[in-house]
């Protein structure tokens, strides 16, 4: 097993392949969001081989799979492109990676999760089922309890509308279940720059919770 940090080529635009054979994404990596410690992780990219397999992991851009054969039709392609953050529990727990290449009547994805380590590298790669791949990916980034906590990167008036609804879950007013659905609504609103969306439903919940 070999861990190395390499230039940024995302793996798709390798000098060593030949033209025809250079990978071509199907979708557009959503923008780059999330804690901002993290963020310095952008435009870099991260290989591991296992077997006869290599993986490039470029965090807020894609992952790739390249065969280390001399084989004329060595696989070579991308397993999914950042789209969005899998939050659990006020925590970002995970990189979704999507819109990888075709696998049957799907496309390959990835889930990226994040662990505290001295350097960051990746350090496990499973395919659990059918197309889909866990990568285990380890940073001093993330060893702080707070390194992956949703509410300091919301901004202020988000961060106020949570602290609301805390106190009306504390007070009773609201379940569990509403908070939740608020807070991925927030958050989504902020991750994503939806804004428009995140004022629509806003206005829609507290027309519902007045009724």
């Amino acid at each position: 097993m070999k861990i190395v940090e390499e230039p940024n080529t995302f793996g798709l635009n390798s000098p060593l392949l030949a033209q025809g054979n250079r990978l071509q994404p199907r979708a557009t990596p959503s923008p780059v969001s999330g804690p901002a410690h993290l963020q310095k992780l952008a435009g870099k990219c991260f290989s591991f081989i296992e077997s006869t397999y290599k993986y490039e992991f470029c965090p807020f851009h894609n992952i790739t799979q390249h065969e280390q054969s001399f084989r004329w039709n060595a696989y070579s392609g991308i397993l999914g492109i950042w789209q969005e953050w899998e939050i659990v529990n006020n925590t970002f727990t995970a990189m979704w990676m999507r819109e990888g290449d075709s696998c049957g009547n799907k496309n390959r994805q990835t889930k990226v999760l994040l662990t505290c380590g001295q350097s960051s590298k990746l350090a496990q790669v499973s395919e659990p089922s059918t197309c889909v791949y866990s990568l285990t990916f380890q940073s001093p980034l993330v060893c702080h309890p707070h390194a992956l906590l949703v509410y300091p990167t919301l901004p202020e008036r988000l961060q106020e509308d949570w602290n609301e609804a805390e106190q009306a879950l504390y007070d009773g007013l609201i379940t569990e279940q509403v908070r939740g659905a608020q807070y991925h609504r927030w958050t989504a609103a902020h991750l994503y720059r939806d804004v428009y969306l995140y004022l629509c439903l806003t206005q829609l919940e507290k027309h519902a919770l007045s009724r």
